[in-house]
């Protein structure tokens, strides 16, 4: 793999201030007291810092849990479905699509974050259930998405097998004392795993969260454990050969010069790495008001102009000659870091150089790189919508103690049933209480844009279906190419357990578009009052009530169906929009 050379360190006061002060060997030695900027932050990080040492000493035999594995491929799979969300799911999400391009005789992997009913019923019908191993992943034991999905699982999974039966396709990791432990050995799953109380879900990726996943699909985990020492113990060292010191260095320099922003450039094939960056960063350096927004792209040219506020990463995961290309098409002006990943089996290094430097970069920023403060908004208005026996959700204040937005019925749109827009938008207005159409809501959102904002556009919408993501890229490319700014497409729920929080708890230069849709073939949770779908609107209408109440600019549009009538109208309303404030821009 190539650094900047370590023969710089000379030249870089940052990576010298982490090793004259003993960060990465105090990190390693989890001692908390080296976030002592923070008495509530030092006792916090203390609790946290079991992911420093997992390679070397794992708290639990990787073998016992290669047995677990073993003994489900043994009975012969079709396939195993991982049930999580964010740092739960992620990382074995990540090596276990690697690998699939590397081995061709694998037991394919599929991942269940998501709560369209057409992604969920694709995912159940694709595989025998008596041949499916169901591998149930929170942390917490109570998270909503894994937890209702499962639910949704464990009900198809009885009618097939029976309830006698069906407990042994199902395997649960989480923390000890759990709900999801307790559900486990109430239906007598196959094995329960306990998480390590002291690991953080986007930190777990070397956990039992990351490893029974790989284990399930023939990855020699104890072999990759052993492969991943050497690079633990270089990125502990207070040593100019600590890879982790200079990403660390990389990303707080340009931070400090005003390139906030990221782009992580690889194949589109690997991009599934970049996921998992993007959520470790976001995730871990986006609150109390600052923050690096990691943002994964996999087309250099989108690169080419100067673009004052970001620095990219380029991973070579495939060739020089690709990766050369890529670099040339990059502007001379803009800082480019590189990092050689061979393949799958190098992961575990990766992991590890990225979770000490964002531990690098937390102490660096002085913030605390391990909770997530600003997440739980979104869950809160969630559950409150969810559970309101019917009533309607009451519309929360924002900062100035004013209502945090508006709700505009559509009854002339073709597409879109209702829209939702933030006071900070509203307040622009002459007359912030005329009634406002689709077209006028997006036209403020995006002639609100600035020099060094960003564009999300954030959407609980199937990804299953020809051109539907096309379809979604059509608008994230507009907004880039036209007002040059970073631009980025969310696919909810993952996004709120990742750049979610950043989008709430980070710099006020974020705005926001949220997307949702009726599903006209929802699916019932079983035990509860509502559907998949209800989730997902649920959740798509918390995380914009927590946006709008912190004084975000953003917009909630909620379609009429998911249809790809409906999905193309609202694009090329929203590319209009877009050259509309284009054309304010260049009068």
């Amino acid at each position: 793999m190539a650094f900047m050379d370590s023969s710089e360190l000379g030249h870089c006061p940052t990576a010298q201030l982490l090793i004259e002060h003993e960060v990465p060997s105090r990190i390693a030695a989890k001692d908390g007291s080296v976030f002592a900027f923070s008495a509530e932050v030092a006792d916090y990080a203390t609790t946290r810092l079991g992911w420093t040492t997992l390679a070397s000493k794992p708290p639990r035999d990787p073998s016992e849990i290669a047995i677990i594995a073993q003994q489900a491929r043994g009975e012969g799979l079709d396939a195993v479905v991982l049930i999580g969300q964010g740092g739960s799911a992620q990382a074995p999400q990540t090596v276990t699509k690697l690998y699939s391009l590397e081995v061709t005789d694998e037991v394919p992997f599929k991942t269940m974050d998501a709560l369209s009913p057409v992604y969920v019923n694709h995912i159940l019908g694709s595989s025998d259930p008596a041949r499916t191993l169901y591998i149930v992943s929170s942390k917490s034991g109570t998270t909503l998405e894994p937890t209702v999905l499962s639910h949704v699982c464990w009900k198809y999974v009885c009618a097939h097998l029976g309830a006698e039966r069906a407990g042994s396709r199902f395997i649960a990791i989480t923390d000890p004392g759990t709900e999801l432990e307790h559900v486990a050995r109430t239906n007598h799953w196959r094995a329960i795993i306990h998480g390590e109380p002291d690991v953080g879900g986007r930190y777990s990726a070397l956990s039992a969260f990351g490893l029974l996943p790989m284990a399930a699909i023939g990855i020699d985990i104890e072999r990759m454990l052993e492969d991943a020492v050497p690079m633990e113990r270089l990125c502990a060292s207070d040593s100019p050969e600590n890879p982790a010191v200079w990403l660390a260095a990389f990303l707080y320099d340009n931070l400090k010069a005003g390139r906030d922003k990221f782009s992580l450039l690889m194949p589109p094939s690997k991009q599934v790495f970049g996921l998992w960056v993007e959520q470790l960063v976001a995730e871990s350096l986006g609150k109390a008001g600052v923050g690096i927004l990691p943002n994964v792209e996999v087309d250099a040219g989108i690169l080419s102009d100067p673009h004052p506020d970001r620095c990219a990463i380029l991973c070579n995961m495939d060739s020089d000659e690709a990766f050369e290309h890529a670099r040339t098409c990059v502007h001379p002006d803009i800082p480019v870091f590189r990092l050689d990943i061979p393949d799958s089996t190098a992961m575990t290094r990766y992991f590890l150089i990225w979770e000490y430097a964002v531990a690098f970069c937390g102490w660096l920023m002085q913030i605390n790189p391990f909770d997530q403060p600003d997440v739980e908004s979104t869950k809160v208005a969630t559950r409150q919508i969810l559970y309101n026996q019917g009533g309607r959700f009451d519309v929360p204040e924002n900062v100035w103690g004013n209502p945090a937005y508006e709700e505009f019925d559509l009854g002339s749109c073709s597409y879109a049933d209702r829209v939702y827009v933030s006071s900070a938008l509203l307040d622009a207005l002459d007359d912030p209480h005329e009634d406002i159409d689709a077209n006028a809501a997006l036209r403020l959102l995006f002639c609100s844009i600035k020099d060094n904002d960003y564009f999300s556009l954030n959407a609980f919408l199937p990804f299953k279906g020809v051109g539907r993501r096309e379809t979604l890229e059509k608008v994230r490319h507009r907004a880039a190419d036209r007002l040059d700014i970073c631009s980025c497409l969310e696919i909810g729920p993952r996004y709120l357990h990742s750049t979610g929080q950043m989008h709430k708890g980070g710099p006020n230069t974020g705005v926001f578009l949220v997307v949702s849709a009726d599903e006209p073939f929802d699916i019932t949770v079983p035990h509860e009052d509502f559907t998949l779908g209800d989730v997902a609107n649920a959740e798509a209408l918390g995380d914009f009530s927590a946006l709008a109440s912190r004084g975000r600019r953003a917009i909630y549009v909620h379609l009429k169906d998911n249809d790809d009538k409906y999905l193309s109208s609202f694009a090329n309303d929203a590319c209009s929009a877009i050259s509309a404030a284009y054309a304010l821009r260049t009068r």
